[in-house]
């Protein structure tokens, strides 16, 4: 398992791509690709605009509060343990498994936060991979090169237990 040391954690509150105060205003950035979710409200509010994510990584909470808007999707689910400020192999095996057979959902019993590093390192090119960021909006971030020296970048400051 990876843990974030608490001295980085104020590193990953900037947005990990570009910032969208909607997910109206992205959604011309989404045509033509594959698009996957991390988070129940961004991907409630993804299917409320009639797109439905290949890929959406959930555990049933919005700002640790629980959500009711987790989405119905038909699509195979896989359960994971994930506790707070980890990225635990399990969700990284989950994250492969569902990006080299999609669609899927992950269900994370724990958080899904951080879920966006692994999910972003297995992502082909030019996936699109949307997050929230609280009281602020939706994080869009293109899988390229660049994306994927940044999240191995940040994946460097975790510890290994």
């Amino acid at each position: 398992m990876l843990r974030l040391p608490e001295a980085y954690r104020g590193l990953f509150k900037r947005p990990f791509g570009t910032l969208y105060g909607s997910i109206g205003e992205l959604l011309p950035r989404l045509e033509g690709r594959p698009v996957y979710a991390v988070g129940d409200v961004v991907t409630h509010n993804l299917l409320a605009t009639g797109v439905v994510p290949e890929i959406a990584i959930i555990d049933g909470y919005t700002m640790r509060t629980p959500c009711n808007r987790s989405p119905l999707l038909r699509a195979r689910w896989l359960t994971v343990k994930n506790p707070p400020g980890t990225i635990t192999a399990e969700l990284e095996d989950a994250i492969e498994e569902v990006v080299g057979d999609p669609p899927g959902v992950i269900f994370v019993d724990g958080e899904e936060d951080l879920a966006v590093i692994p999910l972003v390192l297995a992502a082909p090119g030019g996936a699109a991979v949307l997050y929230g960021q609280p009281g602020e909006g939706v994080v869009l971030r293109l899988v390229d090169t660049a994306a994927k020296q940044e999240a191995a970048s940040m994946l460097s400051v975790f510890v290994r237990e």
